[in-house]
């Protein structure tokens, strides 16, 4: 595929932005699909479409060679990628990477993981040159939590579990590299960091990285949802109790080289993350060149 023009959804997102600088590293046109026209990203085009208006998403598509699908988490996001894909193979694009789930299948109990095998049993059924991607959980998801971890604790329903985290910058050059060269239609890519690691021993990473004593609390499940409410929707946080349940279970710890594989660079490890995020995570903050506290 030469020079080729890629759509990428969620373009301002965490995945999206990293991989629009790691397409345009790779030579390809990029169509940055963004809501908020007043937020536009330098150097690419940009266009303005919303995933639940299928007027705006066709004309994002219109000439694209290949589409990157990643929306935000909803209720209805199974529905809203499905008519994407639709789209998509209406407009003859010809390539498009989905962006799933660690474990994603039809049966499991968390109902993110089952969002995304029903997305991509749908997409398998198109005809679509198209490539799966499943990460794990996202090293970046603890900057969530950047405000409690700053305050010395990191808090979680997950025991002495370990889970092959990864950065998202690693999921978004594998996605670059898939969407720029050949050899991977119909294949599925399970995305993970180098090794498994425990939240003590994320702890004690960000506990080295920013010169704060950091630790981590096993959170009982009902504390964990007590602290969430009215935070997070009862559907994303019930979700989300899925989610650690799953991880505690140890059904989150395998490790898989397809970073590696598809990029030719080592996956970042959690120090490589604690070092490049520790201003997130300090508890002191400059403002006007004093410390605020």
């Amino acid at each position: 595929m030469n020079t080729p023009t890629v759509l990428v959804t969620g373009a301002t997102g965490t995945v999206g932005s990293d991989l629009v600088s790691a397409l345009q590293a790779r030579g390809a046109a990029v169509r940055a699909m963004i809501r908020d026209p007043g937020r536009p990203l330098p150097g690419v085009e940009n266009v303005v479409a919303d995933l639940r208006d299928p007027a705006s998403v066709t004309a994002a598509l219109n000439g694209v060679d290949a589409a990157f699908l990643n929306s935000p988490s909803a209720p209805d996001a199974a529905e809203l990628q499905i008519r994407f894909a639709d789209l998509a193979r209406d407009a003859d694009v010809h390539r498009l990477v989905l962006l799933s789930q660690y474990a994603a299948r039809a049966d499991s109990p968390v109902r993110f993981l089952r969002w995304h095998a029903e997305v991509e049993t749908h997409v398998a059924r198109l005809g679509l040159d198209h490539t799966v991607l499943r990460p794990n959980l996202y090293l970046q998801a603890l900057l969530g939590s950047a405000a409690t971890i700053a305050q010395g604790f990191l808090a979680a329903p997950i025991g002495g579990a370990a889970v092959s985290a990864l950065d998202t910058r690693d999921i978004a050059d594998a996605a670059a590299a898939v969407l720029t060269s050949t050899g991977h239609s119909g294949r599925t890519y399970t995305l993970t960091g180098p090794r498994a690691v425990t939240h003590d021993q994320i702890a004690q990473a960000l506990s080295y990285a920013t010169g704060q004593d950091i630790t981590f609390r096993d959170a009982p499940t009902d504390q964990f949802i007590a602290a969430l409410t009215g935070i997070l929707p009862p559907w994303q946080l019930e979700g989300l109790i899925e989610d650690y349940a799953h991880y505690a279970r140890g059904e989150a710890a395998d490790v898989h080289t397809s970073v590696t594989d598809l990029t030719g660079q080592p996956a970042r490890d959690l120090t490589d993350f604690a070092r490049d995020y520790a201003t997130a995570f300090t508890r002191a903050v400059h403002t006007n060149g004093k410390e605020a506290r």
